[in-house]
């Protein structure tokens, strides 16, 4: 019996090997600075999500095994680390060349997604191109490309561009020649940086190319700030590969049926009628607002978290979101002459329109133990500078919310009697929530105190009742009960990725599917060390699971 325990934790030795290297606080910067390149994942050993990276992750690594390293690091045991790089969510990928944070990883989470996407990211950073012909090809991608032209390639100019394109190369595309008639074509200078945007975007309001100003220096950093201020022009086409680079600031979209594969003359009508209006507005000064135009499905998220309809029409719906978190809905219908847009636009700089908000209806009734909160009802339940309160963001099907559900509202019991604290919660996916509470996994609770309702607290204590009645005590000098603070493993969240996130917006049945799905996840990866258990016996059972738009496939199958 022995022996055969023995022969057993040999086998599982041998057949849980990971080519995954384990980094901690005290190894992070030796061994990442000893890789040119390496994918590294932080994670917790709690978290859904990275138990179902981890089999796709291992994959990678061992199919990647000579070439490039991935590594991960367990943020409840090394904090430090994580708390470095900024992580706030499970699983986060980061890419690091040469020991310093190149970028986050926002490709594939999948074996081959994650193998493709790292070879390409270990090449150069920007493609040499020989000629003429294999300039032509490179400059007609759908996406923008950054050209480098020098006469000298081993000059100081040129190792200027390569740092500045190695710095972007998760954003955009470089390519750079010495090519003497592509040289002489594109820069007069003999060296010199120049966009080329997409051609199928080609169009009467803007060029199709933008030169770095011939009278500066041409530096890494000046480079960046030259693309980043030029590289997608008056009005870019929105994906889901750009959108992280074009959002984030005061952004008008119009949403319509845009396919530039299928339909690139559809595309380009209502795109014109949108730059139009766009460059008018720009040539009399109001600059401070940027344009873009998006496929009404592929961001339907986005246009339900307008209070539109995706699927009505084939008019383009238009909304303004700043980079405060306000939004501003066009309620007049699109005109072709673009006067509609035209109107919208004139209220919007003249400061006359009123924001949407995307709202559950106040409830009648609200004198439970735990206040319910929505957009319309939280200036007046949760700003009220005369009280102190707790505020919980759930999601309807998450099973952390749930679990706390009964301890929240013993605790709002607790407390009811006292005047001055509040307990109170909050669906997020179906009410906005204002720009300083940052959610981004359920449960996220925050403190708000009196006095100071600009800048809330968030709670990072344990979830017990005593706990909290330890936090609130702190500031009313009478605790319910010691409490203590819990380290990350001990405060599960619900954290699903944006796809999922946008799938299950609102809850419903979709809502409990996923979660369902989540149960499943973790499940599987208590089981897959059995996967590798096969022994010779002949069959084993090869369970595979995906839910792509809410669906389950389970599958039989031999085990190698």
């Amino acid at each position: 019996m022995h022996r055969l325990l023995l022969a057993c934790a040999l086998f599982l030795g041998t057949a849980w090997a990971s080519d995954v290297l384990d980094l901690t606080d005290d190894n992070f910067e030796s061994v990442s600075a000893q890789h040119a390149l390496l994918l590294v994942e932080f994670y917790a050993p709690w978290c859904g999500h990275c138990k179902k990276l981890a089999p796709e992750y291992d994959s990678a690594a061992a199919r990647l095994k000579g070439t490039l390293s991935l590594a991960k690091v367990d943020c409840t045991s090394n904090s430090a680390t994580c708390n470095k790089f900024g992580v706030s969510g499970y699983p986060t990928l980061k890419i690091f060349r040469d020991g310093a944070e190149s970028g986050s990883y926002d490709g594939p989470r999948t074996a081959d997604g994650i193998v493709s996407t790292l070879k390409k990211q270990a090449g150069p950073p920007s493609v040499d191109l020989r000629s003429g012909e294999e300039f032509e090809k490179f400059i007609a991608d759908k996406d923008p490309s950054v050209i480098g032209f020098f006469r000298d390639s081993y000059g100081p100019t040129h190792s200027e561009f390569l740092k500045a394109a190695n710095s972007l190369r998760e954003n955009y595309r470089f390519g750079h020649t010495d090519q003497d008639d592509l040289v002489n074509k594109y820069d007069s200078n003999g060296e010199g940086v120049v966009i080329f945007r997409p051609p199928r975007l080609t169009n009467k309001f803007e060029d199709a190319t933008v030169s770095f100003p011939a009278h500066e220096k041409i530096t890494s950093n000046k480079i960046k700030t030259f693309i980043q201020e030029h590289i997608f022009g008056l009005c870019p086409h929105m994906t889901e590969d750009n959108r992280e680079q074009i959002q984030g600031k005061d952004l008008l979209v119009a949403y319509f049926d845009v396919d530039y594969d299928k339909n690139a003359k559809g595309s380009n009508y209502w795109r014109n009628r949108v730059m139009m209006v766009a460059k008018k507005f720009a040539d009399a000064g109001k600059t401070t607002l940027n344009y873009a135009v998006a496929d009404r499905k592929t961001f339907g998220h986005e246009v339900s978290e307008l209070g539109l309809d995706a699927s009505a029409g084939d008019l383009p719906v238009v909304g303004i979101k700043n980079s405060k978190g306000e939004k501003f809905v066009m309620q007049e219908e699109f005109t072709r002459d673009g006067k509609a847009l035209e109107r919208f636009l004139q209220d919007f700089f003249d400061g006359k329109l009123k924001r949407y908000l995307k709202s559950e209806p106040i409830p009648e009734n609200n004198d439970g133990p735990v206040k319910v909160v929505v957009a319309e009802n939280f200036d007046e339940l949760v700003n009220d500078e005369s009280k102190d309160v707790l505020i919980e963001f759930y999601a309807p099907w998450c099973g952390h919310c749930k679990n706390l559900e009964p301890k929240y509202k013993e605790l709002g019991e607790k407390l009811a009697e006292d005047p001055n604290i509040v307990i109170a919660k909050m669906d997020a996916t179906a009410n906005d929530v204002p720009s300083s509470y940052e959610v981004r996994g359920f449960p996220t609770i925050f403190f708000s105190p009196a006095g100071s309702k600009s800048a809330p607290k968030k709670y990072e204590g344990g979830r017990e009742v005593s706990d909290f009645g330890a936090r609130l005590g702190e500031k009313h000098h009478q605790p319910i009960a010691a409490g203590h603070v819990a380290p990350p493993g001990e405060r599960p969240s619900c954290t699903p990725p944006d796809a999922q996130r946008e799938r299950t917006r609102g809850g419903g049945e979709l809502g409990h599917i996923h979660e369902l799905l989540g149960h499943i996840h973790e499940l599987l990866g208590h089981i897959h060390l059995l996967g590798h258990i096969s022994m010779n016996w002949g069959k084993s059972m090869s369970w595979g699971i995906s839910h792509e738009l809410g669906g389950v496939s389970m599958s039989w199958g031999q085990y190698p």
